[in-house]
């Protein structure tokens, strides 16, 4: 029965033109623009959730369904695609935003770890009005994002912020960290070349099929594309944001926890 409801849930993938770059922005609920009138009533609140790297977005779909459900339809969520992370298909439109002279300015290192922050402040400057409440939800890197939102813009109306596994410190200490930080920050430009001659030739059909059967193997049911996984242009923004975490992402910011302590809820399970 569960099932059967969210399968009934609109979700849609829209695209904007956000601090210069070409954002995806996957929506899920009636709700198009929140600063119009709509046949349906403006919604109170905002469920924001930022990805984790490489986090792309149709990966949090069933996630998104699951809280929309819980949340019983009065308010929608948005999962916003990170800086370089998405290529718009040909047969869509780059919409322009609701409050378009917020975010039209372009971002220095909009790729990297401190633009890509300024890119969600720029997207949530442009297309949430000052009277609807955010409900941040950050993952893994996205909890570290989602933490200097709320420093750098204190007048953002976040209500809460839940951080699903955070990382938030000693990220190049990790298990994973250590086996990933000399491929990300001395052997970057080797991923670049290797991805460009694998996948840049390949035609959209076999990214796709390649795709299906590795979804298929570790058993994931995507109901949006999710191509730009194999595009090129892609992988080097991730490879690129990555090698920014292992470098920036040290000491924990304790700071910051304190300030927002009262806002935050982290989840169960620690990630550094």
């Amino acid at each position: 029965m569960a099932s059967e409801v969210e399968e009934q849930i609109p979700v849609r993938e829209e695209f904007f033109l956000c601090g210069g770059v070409e954002t995806k922005i996957i929506k899920c609920g009636p709700w198009t623009n929140l600063f119009e009138k709509q046949d349906v009533s403006k919604p109170k609140q905002l469920i924001f959730i930022i990805p984790g790297n490489p986090g792309y977005s149709a990966f949090y779909v069933p996630f998104a369904k699951a809280l929309y459900t819980l949340m019983k339809s009065r308010f929608p969520v948005w999962i916003i695609s990170h800086a370089g992370f998405s290529v718009t298909p040909k047969d869509k439109k780059v919409l322009a935003a609701p409050q378009e002279e917020s975010n039209a300015q372009k971002i220095e290192d909009v790729y990297g770890l401190n633009g890509q922050i300024e890119h969600k402040i720029a997207f949530l400057r442009a297309h949430v009005p000052k009277d609807v409440k955010l409900i941040l939800i950050g993952h893994s890197v996205g909890t570290y994002m989602t933490l200097h939102v709320m420093k750098r813009v204190p007048e953002l109306p976040v209500a809460h912020a839940f951080l699903l596994f955070p990382t938030i410190e000693r990220m190049s200490e990790s298990p994973n960290g250590k086996f990933a930080t000399p491929f990300l920050c001395q052997f970057r430009y080797l991923l670049y070349a290797t991805s460009y001659l694998l996948f840049k030739p390949c035609p959209e059909v076999i990214k796709s099929f390649i795709i299906q059967k590795l979804m298929g193997q570790m058993n994931i049911k995507l109901e949006l594309p999710l191509t730009d996984i194999l595009q090129p242009f892609c992988l080097a923004n991730a490879a690129y944001l990555g090698s920014q975490e292992m470098v920036q992402i040290v000491k924990r910011d304790d700071d910051i926890i304190k300030e927002f302590l009262p806002k935050v809820t982290m989840g169960t399970f620690w990630g550094s």
